[in-house]
């Protein structure tokens, strides 16, 4: 079946943001739109309607649609949501997923590690949500699977990681990852698993706090004594 125009606009502005085409901050404009995409004025303005409120873009008064740009709370928000949602969706699956599936979850995290020698936070970010989704896939449940591929999607569009704004993140994430597979593998008890995938998102956001609250106070300077 056909894409509807105004489908065909969604998909373009949405490839654009999640490839960087479109970067936080850039002003979409519908008439420049309309003449590189030879498409109408009225598809796009549907497309970016649907795009608000989902979150990808913000409608400014007197300067049109931009796409939104990175804030702290917003990620925060995300990775809360996308701990419960994974956490579950990964004890869910840990039954089902097979040897097959546990040595390339081993790999992928062998991978990210090499990629972060290398200095390729890029790749790490493919790898890291690859590994993720890989541990949800057997949950036999398409609409959690689907509610973590988008919140997933969402990260992205924040565009930034945890892993590189809090320092060490990255390496006590491996190790995390490392755990949680031994887990899985050992036939943990579901409980058990749910817990420790939804701790280990959890553990982003408080490094990220921790590392934030850190930079405020060196900011602030030493305090005087009275």
């Amino acid at each position: 079946m056909a894409l509807s125009k105004a489908d065909q606009c969604y998909e373009i502005l949405r490839k654009g943001i999640m490839e960087g085409t479109f970067s936080p901050g850039y002003r979409l404009v519908i008439d420049q739109l309309a003449r590189e995409y030879g498409i109408s004025s009225v598809p796009w303005r549907e497309s970016l309607r649907r795009l608000e409120a989902e979150g990808w873009v913000e409608i400014v008064r007197n300067a049109g649609a931009v796409v939104k740009t990175f804030d702290t709370g917003s990620w925060e928000r995300t990775m809360q949501l996308l701990a419960r949602l994974e956490g579950y969706a990964t004890a869910l699956s840990a039954p089902r997923l097979t040897t097959a599936d546990l040595k390339q979850a081993r790999t992928l995290n062998r991978e990210m590690g090499e990629s972060l020698s290398n200095f390729d936070p890029a790749r790490f970010g493919v790898l890291n949500r690859e590994f993720h989704l890989l541990l949800c896939s057997r949950c036999d449940d398409e609409r959690l699977n689907a509610f973590v591929e988008d919140e997933w999607t969402r990260l992205e569009l924040i565009r930034r990681s945890a892993f590189w704004y809090a320092p060490g993140r990255a390496h006590a994430a491996l190790a995390e990852h490392d755990g949680l597979v031994d887990l899985i593998e050992g036939g943990a008890d579901p409980d058990v698993i749910e817990t420790a995938a939804r701790r280990h998102e959890l553990n982003s956001v408080i490094a990220v706090a921790e590392h934030e609250a850190q930079l405020a106070q060196e900011a602030a300077g030493p305090v005087q004594a009275g």
